[in-house]
């Protein structure tokens, strides 16, 4: 069983910065977890190069939305990936799919409570 964090003061702080922008903003954040996520695991293996890339964007995005876990789970991904230890990479990557749906629901059902 993986473990989902969120931070939610990093959630607050976007909310305040975003304003009216926020609902949209966090809606298309969580289809860009999934898509990024999707590219790390396709990638990974045979273009580890832009596996590395799209785990650091997953890395920044889930960072800036509170998105704990995923964010630590990407940045270990994109850190094996620059290492060249792409065995570590895939096998870190396993819970990735796991961390990225959890995360989108954890956050969607944050904003639900708003």
């Amino acid at each position: 069983m993986t473990t989902i964090t969120i931070d939610e003061s990093a959630l607050e702080g976007m909310e305040s910065l975003l304003g009216d922008q926020f609902a949209d903003t966090l809606t298309f954040c969580c289809s860009e977890f999934q898509r990024l996520g999707s590219e790390v695991l396709a990638n990974l293996g045979s273009d580890n190069e832009a596996a590395a890339r799209h785990a650091h964007s997953l890395k920044s995005n889930a960072a800036q939305f509170g998105a704990a876990s995923l964010s630590s789970l990407a940045q270990e991904i994109e850190l094996t990936l620059n290492q060249g230890d792409v065995a570590t990479a895939q096998e870190k990557s396993q819970p990735l799919d796991e961390q990225v749906s959890g995360s989108v629901e954890k956050l969607q059902a944050w904003f639900a409570t708003r």
